[in-house]
Order: structure tokens, then C-alpha cells, then sequence
């Protein structure tokens, strides 16, 4: 029958996938006109033929089979003979009645714009908060975004550099109203904005990036270092930085100086004065540690602890005491296999553990595992969580003063090989110490559009580049506070090997009097709000602050 249908053509009897959707889900609302058992498909005609260049939404229709809803060509014609503007502005009429649902034949290219907007992220305090959490983690870098300009960022004069600079030398603290009216006339914004970029570095070679040095062996390779094959100056760097590592120890023991970092290739060191974190005495917190690391540190003596490892030991004992009551509950008669509880603990008395060996008579013919191997077992739960975060070690009180003594003896805090070779370990201080190199925050402002919902708007933005400490983030946002007046938003970058840092001590506590913390604490060159907030428990645990945004003075974060 095909072939005496002139014209037949397959492809019209069965078209496209693509087609089909598009022609036919529409329709399904309407009721199909059945069709003649055994009548033959009629032939397009030749006027009938669909310009193959025109979409399917453009294309001519019946009247017949128009839309529901669509509205009838003027003077009763076809709906082709109509004017093309005039379905486009019935279809924007028919826009805000629309459901937003996506029904089975709705086209998302045509989706109403509602649907493009981004979705708006939780915060998390409940109530307004006028302080954000303590974050002791490292920025490497801040961008403040506000529908107020920071043209009062740009352009410090000289004497503006040489106040903010002289404010930080004294630890001078600046107080500054809820808003300030005109940002760029203040003098007193920009002397507090230049006194909130400083910081102390130690060593100082400009032409090395000294931070981050975890995985920094590619920015540094290709540099100058001429002490990579001279062991004397290799010798007198490190007997330099020793001198400036006893100083800000020295600084921190005097309350002086409230913390400092200690940049290795393999690991950083916080080291926080007592009444700060809420602790009573002075403790330093390692991340990442390894099993070698732990392992010279308890020959040498240094008491330390791993609260994520025992936190994460307790819950699994937890676990397994309520496993085991339920399991009782059910019924004593239940098998209960080795791999459902608590994993049995190896034997202390390693010969014991192989004595069933010669009751057999095999202990010849079988190899024993060596006490390394033995050791390595018993400790296979503290092996797996080298080089990460769980790996956090505490040292507090006097136990501090032995890991001073520990880092600098120890041969392994400087690489042997490769492009940090020789190169000592980086300090990083709020305060001035022996040996130590003021440096500042590298400040950039950048004006932009961004479309919100049909328009365009102003939004302003200021860049912060470098070692971000936890007093600089505090400065700058209150600062920001004053200028932008109390509406910014803030994206956090967060050098990741110090965000565990946040992770709250066992012995910390949330009693201890303000009063005294800031009075011992009180000369330590912080601003006095700055030392309440750093004063306080963590409460980040293993994460760290990525984003900031205050309204109405009042801040939501995400972490």
C-alpha cells in the first residue's frame, strides 16, 4: 500500500524523538479525533509543507488545534495572519499567572526567570548575633563585598601609612562610632584600616613566598637559594630564626604576645597564650602530625594528647555499649560475630599471643611478626590518621617549653632536599618580636555590576591578599562595621591545614573571668574586643569560617 501513495515518506508516518515531544505533549489536553481503522495516511500536499527553517514555536497552525488559553486572531483569520508581536506580548501577559512547576510538557528554556535566581543559603544562628565565632585558622585571602564603596580604602597618604603604622607599634586602640558618615574624610577609618594590615614575619627574603609552605615546592622552585648547598649559611639562618623563636616564646610566657604560628613544609604550630581559647594555661596545637613526629616527641619527653582521636574512640565505645544492651535486650541467645563490636584488642604479652603455635610443634616453620610489626598494630588506629586532620596534636602548660626545645633541635623541621631545601621554618606574630620583619596585607578595591533579578546594580567590592591572622579578621570586619554601615558580605579562604585548629581542648573552660583574661592579657597589643572574642571556647570544631554577611549589624555565617 506504501508504494501507491504518492509521495509516502517513512520519516512522516514515524518522526523524530525531538519532534514528537514537541508537538505532541502539548496536545495531550485535548481530546485526539480517532482515526478510521484501516484508512490509509494521507499524503502532505505540497502548499502544506513546513519551512524547515523555522522553529516549531513560529511555525503556522490550524485553528483547530491551537492552545489552550491562546488567545484568537483578531477578525476571526488564521492565527498565522496575525502580527508576530502580538503573541509575544500575550505570552508575557500569561507569564505571572503561570505555575513555576514544571509540568510534563513544559519547555525549561521557557521557564520563568524566577527559577534562575540563586537559592538563598541557610545561616546558621537562630537570633541575631553581633560577634561571630573565633576562628584560629589562616586566611590566605578576604573579599568584602558591599552596595557601599570602599574608596576610603584607596589611595593612604603618607601621613595616613605613618599613623596606622605608628598605632600598631604602640598597640594603640581605636574606637570608632556605629557609622561613619563620610568614609573617605576620615582620617581616623584610614589610620585604623592601615593598622589593621600589619603583621611580623620572620624569615624575610623578598623574593621567596614565605606562606603558605605546605605544598609550596612549586611556587619556590626556580628561585634563588644560595643556602641549599652551603651548609654555614644553612647553619646561621637556623641559629637566626632560633633567636626569634625563643623571642615570641618569650613574648607569649609574658603575655606580651598573644599567639604565634609556626609555618613548616610538613606541619604548623599555634602557639596561644593562657586565657585565650579558654584555656588557664599556654597551649600549642600541631596539625598535620605523623606517626614519626609523635614518636621523637614522646622520646623527648612531651606529654601531648589527640582529643579528635579519643573523641572519635569514645563514640565508637559508645557505640558499641549500646549495641551490645540492645543486643541483650533482644535476647542472650543471639550469636554475636567478632565484626559487630569493638575489635579485640591485641595482647600485651606477644609470646603468649603464639603459644598455641608450640603446643603444635609449627613455631619453627611459621614467621613470627617482629615487634615493629606487633607495635604497628596496637597503634593502627592512631596510623590511619596521619597527614590529616584528626591528627591534631595538644600540647599545654610547661610541656610547651620541651616542644620549644624539640623543634629547635630537630633535624626534620627543615627539608633535606628539594626547593625549600635548608630554608627554616616561617613565623608568623600579630607583635613585634626579635628578628622579625614588618610586613602588611596587600588591599585591593574593585568596583563591578551584578546582575540582580532584571537590573543591574553597583556592588563594591575590597580584596584582602596574604597571611590573614585571627585578629585581622576581627579588625577589618569591625572596621567594615563602622564604614559600610552595618551591610557587608565577606567569602573566607582558609589555609586548610589550620582549620582544625578550631577543634575545642578538653580542659578548656568557659568560666574563666573576663576580668582577669583582660587584665593579664591586656598589654598584649590587641583591641580589647578582638581579646574578648579570641578569649572564648572554640566552637568550629574541625571546620572554619567561610563566609560572612552582617545586616542591620548583625551577623549569619557559614562554616
Amino acid at each position: 500500500m506504501d508504494a501507491t501513495v504518492p509521495g509516502y515518506s517513512p520519516g512522516f508516518k514515524k518522526p523524530p524523538a525531538t519532534l514528537r515531544l514537541k508537538r505532541k505533549r502539548p496536545r495531550r489536553s485535548e481530546p485526539a479525533a480517532p482515526q478510521p481503522c484501516g484508512a490509509a495516511p494521507r499524503a502532505p500536499s505540497a502548499p502544506a509543507r513546513r519551512n524547515p527553517f523555522s522553529s516549531l514555536d513560529n511555525a503556522p497552525r490550524q485553528p483547530g488545534r491551537r492552545h489552550q488559553g491562546e488567545p484568537a486572531p483578531p477578525g476571526g483569520g488564521p492565527a498565522s495572519a496575525a502580527p508576530f508581536w502580538q503573541f509575544l506580548e500575550s505570552a508575557g501577559e500569561d507569564e505571572p499567572a503561570r505555575s513555576v512547576g514544571l509540568s510534563e510538557g513544559t519547555n525549561v528554556l521557557a521557564l520563568p526567570e524566577d527559577l534562575h535566581l540563586p537559592v538563598p543559603t541557610p545561616t546558621v544562628p537562630t537570633s541575631p548575633k553581633h560577634e561571630f565565632p573565633a576562628d584560629w585558622s589562616i586566611k590566605t585571602r578576604l573579599l568584602f563585598t558591599s552596595s557601599q564603596p570602599f574608596t576610603w580604602a584607596e589611595h593612604l597618604k603618607a601621613q595616613e601609612e605613618a599613623q596606622g603604622f605608628a598605632q600598631h607599634c604602640r598597640a594603640a586602640e581605636i574606637n570608632l562610632p556605629q557609622s561613619v558618615q563620610e568614609p573617605k574624610l576620615s582620617t581616623e577609618l584610614r589610620c585604623a584600616f592601615q593598622q589593621s594590615l600589619v603583621y611580623w614575619l620572620h624569615p624575610s627574603l623578598p623574593w621567596l613566598q614565605l606562606f603558605p609552605r605546605i605544598g609550596a615546592d612549586r611556587k619556590i622552585a626556580g628561585k634563588a637559594c644560595p643556602w641549599a648547598q652551603d651548609e654555614a649559611l644553612q647553619q646561621a639562618l637556623m641559629s637566626d630564626w632560633s633567636v626569634s623563636f625563643t623571642s615570641l616564646y618569650n613574648l607569649l610566657k609574658a603575655k606580651l604576645c598573644p599567639y604565634f604560628y609556626v609555618c613548616t613544609y610538613q606541619f604548623t604550630v599555634l602557639f596561644r597564650a593562657a586565657g585565650l581559647a579558654g584555656s588557664d594555661v599556654i597551649t600549642a596545637v600541631l596539625s598535620p602530625t605523623t606517626r614519626g613526629l609523635r614518636e621523637a616527641m614522646r622520646n623527648e619527653g612531651i606529654e601531648f594528647s589527640l582529643p579528635l582521636v579519643e573523641e572519635s574512640r569514645s563514640k565508637k565505645q559508645k557505640n558499641s555499649e549500646g549495641n551490645l544492651e540492645t543486643e541483650v535486650a533482644h535476647g542472650p541467645e543471639v550469636d554475636r560475630s567478632p565484626e559487630d563490636g569493638k575489635e579485640a584488642a591485641p595482647s600485651d604479652d606477644d609470646d603468649d599471643g603464639f603459644s598455641w603455635l608450640e603446643e603444635m610443634g609449627v613455631q619453627d616453620k611459621v614467621k613470627k611478626p617482629d615487634a615493629i610489626s606487633i607495635k604497628l598494630r596496637k597503634e593502627k588506629h592512631e596510623v590511619q590518621v596521619d597527614h590529616r586532620p584528626e591528627s591534631l596534636a595538644v600540647v599545654k602548660g610547661t610541656n610547651t617549653f620541651t616542644l620549644l626545645n624539640f623543634l629547635i633541635n630537630c633535624k626534620s623541621l627543615v627539608a633535606v632536599a628539594g626547593p625549600q631545601a635548608g630554608l627554616p621554618p616561617t613565623l608568623l606574630s600579630p607583635v613585634a618580636f626579635r628578628g622579625g620583619t614588618m610586613q602588611t596585607l596587600k588591599a585591593r578595591s574593585m568596583n563591578a555590576k551584578a546582575r540582580v533579578r532584571l537590573a543591574y546594580e553597583d556592588i563594591f567590592s575590597l580584596e584582602i591578599v596574604g597571611p590573614v591572622l585571627p585578629h585581622s579578621l576581627h579588625s577589618l570586619t569591625m572596621l567594615l562595621q563602622s564604614a559600610q554601615q552595618g551591610a557587608f558580605s565577606a567569602v573566607l579562604y582558609t589555609y586548610e591545614p589550620t582549620a582544625v585548629f578550631n577543634t575545642h581542648l578538653n580542659n578548656a573552660s568557659a568560666a574563666l573571668k573576663k576580668e582577669t583574661i583582660s587584665k593579664d592579657l591586656l598589654k598584649c597589643g590587641l583591641h580589647s574586643k578582638t581579646l574578648d572574642q579570641l578569649s572564648q571556647v572554640p566552637t568550629l570544631g574541625k571546620s572554619s569560617l567561610r563566609s560572612l554577611e552582617m545586616k542591620d549589624y548583625a551577623y549569619a555565617w557559614k562554616s
